[in-house]
C-alpha cells in the first residue's frame, strides 16, 4: 500500500513538473519573439544611449556644452557616498535567493541515503554495490551541475557540491562501516575528490564549490579517523591544503576560502596542542602563521590597501599562534617564551617601517603599529610570568577597540564586545589561584601581574571607547555597562591582592581594610569624575554605594573591631586607624555630594541624615566602650548605659543641627529630618529609658534634655528673626527704589 502510494505521488510531481516545463518554454518562447520586436524598432541612436552607463552619458552630455553651462552644472557633478554594506548582506542575499536550492539539495541527499538504507533493511543489496551506487550517484548529481553551469551557475554549483558531498559520506562509509579498503586508500581517495573539486571550482570560477571542496577537504581526516593520533601525517595533508587554497585566493581572490581554512586548522592545531604536547606542532604553527600571513596580506602588495577581513585575520593569526607557542614553551619548560611575540612584532615593525618609509600614516601604519606595539606588551607581560590567556586576550582586545577607533568598521565593534567578556571570566579564573597560592610576592606576583596587564588595557579601552564616541551618550547602555564592568574590574584587582596578603590577619581586621579601601576607591572615582567623564547616572550610583558602605562600616565592621580589640586579638590604636574613611566620606558630604545630582531629589535628605545619625551614634557608642572597658563582659554592661543616657543627647543634639541646616538653607526635607529624630528620641525616652533609669539619673537626663530644647528653641527663634529682618528690609529697599524711579 506505502509503495503503491509513493508511486501515485511521484507520477504526479512529474506530469506537474511536465506542465510548467511546458508554460515556462511557451513564455521564453513569447519572450525571445518581443525581444526580437523591439530590436527592429529601435535606432542607432536609441542602442548607443541604452548601452551608454549614466555616468558617460551625463560626461559625453557636458562635453557638448558651451563652459558657462558646464559651470553652472558643476554642482550636480557630487555624486553621494556609497554606503558601506554589512559584511554579512552576502551571505543573507545568497541564501534569500538560493535558499531552495540548498533545502532542495540537502533532502535529495537525505533521501539518497535513507533509500539506500531501506534497501540495506531489505537485502537488496550487498555492502559492494551499495558504495558502487553511492559512488555512481555522487558522479551523476557532478555531470548533471556542469550541464547546467553555463545558464545556471549558482544553482549548478550548489548541485556539484551536494554531488561531491555524496562521493565524501560514500568513501567514509565504505571504510569506517564496511571495511572495504584501507585507511591509506581511504584517505587517498577523499584526496582525490577534494583535488577534483578544487580544480572543478577553480575551472569553473566558482566559490560557492571551493566552499563545498574546503569544507570535504578539511572533514575528511575525521571521515576516515580510525582514533590514532598521527599528527605529522594529518598536519602535512592540512598544510598542502592550506597552501593549495592560497594559491586559490591568490588567483581568484576568493576570500571565504581563507576564513574555512584558517577555522578548520586553528581548531585542529589547538586539540593536538591540548591533547599532546610536543615540540613537533610548533613547526606547523610557524608554517600556519607563514600561509595565514601572506594569505592576509595579498590585497596589501597588489592594492597597498587592507580590508576589514584582512586586518581581522592579521590579529586573530598573530594571537592565535602566540597562545598555542607559548603554552607550548610552557608546559615543556622551554625559555625564552617571548621569542615568539618578540619574532611576530619584529615581523609587523618591518611592515611598520614601509609605511612609515612611504610617509603614509593611514589605516596601514596604524594597524601595524598597534600590532607590533600589542605584541611587545604582550612580551613584557609573559617576561614577568603572567597567566597566557587572559594576559592575549585582554591586549587582543584593546587593539581591536584601537582599530575599530581607526576604521570605523563594525566589525572590529561586535569582535570588541564579544571578546571583552572573555577577558573579564579569564580574569575572574586567574582569581582564584589566590585561594591555593602560598607566599606570594606583594604585586611582583603571576596573578597580581595578570591583573595589572589587565587594568592597564582596560584603562586604555575607557579612554579609546571616550574618544571613539566623542560627547557622550548618557542613554548608552552597552557602554554604561561596560564603564561599570571595567571599573568593577579593577577594583577587584586590587581588592584581592590586598585580601590575600592580609589573609592571616583577624577577619574584623580583613572586612575593615576591605571596606576602607572601598571608601576609598569610589571617592577617588567621584574626585576625578570630570577627568574621567562619568555620566549622572554612574556618578549618583557611586554615591549611594559609598553612603551605604559607609553605614555597614560604621554600625557592623566597627563593631567586629572593637571586639577583636576587647579581644586583645588587635590593638586599641587601629580602630582610630579605620575611622580614616570618615575623611573622603566627609569631604564628600561638604564638596562633591552639592556639585552632583544626587541633592536634586528630596529622598536624599532624608538618606544623608539616616546616614550620619547612624555613623556618630555608633562610632561615638565604639569609642565610649573602649574607653571604658577593658573586656567583653565589661561591654554588656555599658550598653544599656550609653543607649539609655547619651544616645538621647547625642540625637538631640543631631537634630538640632538638621533643622538649624534646614532653615538656614532652606531645605525643608532636612529641617523635617531633624524633627523627626527628635520625635523618634522623644518617644523612645518615654516609652523605655524612663523605665530604665534611677532617678538621679532620670533627673540628670530631663535637666539637660530639657537644656538642649530649650537653647534648641532659642536658636530658631533668634534664626527665625534673623530670616523675618532680612526679608523686611529687602521688600523695603525694593519699595524706595520704585518710589525713587517714579
Amino acid at each position: 500500500m506505502d509503495n503503491t502510494i509513493i508511486i501515485i505521488l511521484i507520477i504526479v510531481t512529474l506530469l506537474v513538473y511536465y506542465r510548467l516545463n511546458n508554460r515556462i518554454n511557451e513564455l521564453e518562447n513569447k519572450i525571445s519573439e518581443l525581444t526580437k520586436k523591439d530590436n527592429k524598432a529601435e535606432s542607432p541612436i536609441e542602442v548607443i544611449q541604452q548601452t551608454t552607463t549614466p555616468l558617460q552619458a551625463e560626461v559625453s552630455f557636458k562635453a557638448d556644452l558651451p563652459e558657462a553651462n558646464q559651470h553652472k552644472t558643476k554642482p550636480e557633478e557630487k555624486f553621494p557616498d556609497i554606503p558601506q554594506k554589512d559584511w554579512l548582506t552576502p551571505i543573507f542575499d545568497f541564501l534569500k535567493q538560493n535558499a531552495l536550492t540548498v533545502i532542495g539539495i540537502v533532502t535529495l541527499v537525505l533521501g539518497i541515503g535513507y533509500f539506500v538504507k531501506y534497501a540495506i533493511d531489505k537485502n537488496w543489496i550487498g555492502e559492494t554495490t551499495r558504495v558502487a551506487i553511492g559512488i555512481a550517484i555522487g558522479t551523476i548529481i557532478i555531470v548533471i551541475g556542469q550541464f547546467l553551469r553555463k545558464n545556471y551557475t549558482v544553482f549548478s554549483s550548489i548541485i556539484t557540491g551536494g554531488g561531491i558531498a555524496v562521493l565524501y559520506f560514500t568513501i567514509t562509509i565504505a571504510f569506517r562501516e564496511y571495511h572495504l579498503f584501507s585507511q591509506n586508500i581511504a584517505f587517498f581517495l577523499t584526496s582525490i575528490i577534494t583535488l577534483l573539486s578544487i580544480a572543478l571550482s577553480y575551472y569553473y570560477k566558482s566559490e560557492i564549490l571551493i566552499t563545498f571542496s574546503l569544507f570535504g577537504g578539511f572533514l575528511a581526516p575525521l571521515m576516515i579517523s580510525t582514533g590514532e593520533s598521527n599528527y605529522l601525517f594529518l598536519f602535512t595533508y592540512l598544510t598542502v591544503l592550506n597552501v593549495g587554497m592560497l594559491v586559490i585566493v591568490f588567483l581568484k581572490n576568493w576570500r571565504s576560502a581563507g576564513w574555512i581554512a584558517f577555522i578548520f586548522t586553528g581548531i585542529y592545531l589547538f586539540y593536538w596542542t591540548a591533547e599532546k604536547t610536543e615540540i613537533l606542532s610548533i613547526y606547523f604553527y610557524i608554517l600556519t602563521y607563514i600561509i595565514f600571513y601572506a594569505y592576509a596580506l595579498q590585497d596589501y602588495f597588489k592594492t597597498n590597501k587592507l580590508s576589514s577581513g584582512d586586518i581581522l585575520m592579521l590579529v586573530l593569526i598573530n594571537f592565535s599562534s602566540i597562545i598555542g607557542l607559548v603554552y607550548i614553551f610552557n608546559e615543556l619548560q622551554y625559555e625564552p617564551v617571548i621569542i615568539f611575540p618578540v619574532v611576530f612584532a619584529f615581523i609587523n615593525s618591518i611592515l611598520l617601517f614601509r609605511e612609515n618609509s612611504k610617509k603614509d600614516f593611514g589605516t596601514n601604519y596604524s594597524v601595524f603599529a598597534a600590532i607590533t606595539i600589542s605584541l611587545v606588551t604582550l612580551a613584557i607581560a609573559l617576561q614577568f610570568k603572567t597567566h597566557l590567556i587572559t594576559s592575549v586576550w585582554a591586549i587582543e582586545a584593546t587593539l581591536l577597540l584601537f582599530i575599530w577607533k581607526k576604521t570605523r568598521l563594525t566589525i572590529f565593534k561586535i569582535c570588541f564586545y564579544v571578546l571583552f567578556p572573555m577577558v573579564i571570566l579569564s580574569q575572574f579564573t586567574t582569581w582564584t589561584e589566590y585561594y591555593n597560592a602560598k607566599q606570594l610576592n606583594i604585586i611582583f606576583n603571576p596573578v597580581f601581574l595578570t591583573s595589572t596587564v589587565t587594568i592597564i588595557t582596560t584603562l586604555t579601552n575607557l579612554i579609546l571607547l571616550r574618544k571613539l564616541s566623542g560627547k557622550k551618550d548618557e542613554t548608552d547602555f552597552f557602554e554604561g555597562i561596560f564603564t561599570f564592568v571595567s571599573y568593577g574590574v579593577i577594583y577587584l584587582a586590587l581588592l584581592l591582592e590586598i585580601i590575600y596578603h592580609i589573609s592571616e590577619k583577624p577577619l574584623s581586621f580583613i572586612l575593615s581594610i576591605s571596606f576602607l579601601y572601598s571608601i576609598c576607591y569610589i571617592f577617588v572615582l567621584l574626585l576625578l569624575r570630570k577627568i574621567l567623564e562619568l555620566n549622572k547616572f554612574f556618578e549618583t550610583g557611586l554615591i549611594y554605594q559609598v553612603i551605604l558602605l559607609v553605614v555597614i562600616n560604621s554600625s557592623f565592621v566597627s563593631s567586629e573591631i572593637t571586639d577583636s580589640v576587647l579581644l586583645k586579638e588587635l590593638q586599641k590604636n587601629y580602630f582610630i586607624f579605620q575611622l580614616l574613611y570618615l575623611i573622603p566620606f566627609v569631604y564628600l558630604i561638604w564638596k562633591i555630594f552639592p556639585k552632583s545630582d544626587f541633592f536634586k531629589t528630596n529622598i536624599s535628605y532624608w538618606l544623608i541624615s539616616f546616614t550620619i545619625t547612624i555613623l556618630v551614634s555608633f562610632e561615638l557608642y565604639h569609642l565610649y566602650i573602649l574607653g571604658n572597658a577593658d573586656n567583653i563582659t565589661e561591654s554588656y554592661q555599658l550598653q544599656n548605659h550609653f543607649s539609655i543616657l547619651y544616645l538621647p543627647i547625642i540625637w538631640a543634639v543631631l537634630a538640632s543641627i538638621f533643622i538649624y541646616r534646614g532653615l538656614k538653607n532652606d531645605i525643608s526635607e532636612l529641617s523635617k529630618a531633624g524633627f523627626m529624630l527628635i520625635g523618634i528620641m522623644i518617644l523612645k525616652l518615654y516609652t523605655y529609658d524612663v523605665w530604665q533609669m534611677d532617678n538621679v539619673s532620670r533627673i540628670i537626663a530631663f535637666i539637660i534634655l530639657g537644656i538642649i530644647l530649650l537653647l534648641s528653641s532659642f536658636t530658631f527663634q533668634r534664626l527665625k528673626n534673623i530670616i523675618k529682618n532680612l526679608v523686611d528690609k529687602k521688600e523695603g529697599n525694593h519699595e524706595n527704589n520704585n518710589t525713587e524711579s517714579q
